[in-house]
């Protein structure tokens, strides 16, 4: 059932948003002050791309 939903997601929009998200973590990588925002938009491109494959976990 996850690979169902992940592949409708990237075809519903997901796979702009985590184009979108790459993006903007190159955009902030440029920058110097912006390399840890940078770093962290590459996570959120990956949780873009596989929603339904990852389990969110509290620290």
């Amino acid at each position: 059932m996850k690979i169902l939903g992940n592949i409708i997601w990237l075809i519903f929009g997901g796979f702009i948003i985590a184009v979108e998200y790459l993006t903007g973590s190159i955009a902030l990588i440029i920058t110097i002050f912006d390399i840890p925002f940078g770093l962290q938009h590459f996570k959120l491109t990956n949780m873009a791309l596989t929603p339904f494959g990852r389990d969110i976990v509290s620290i």
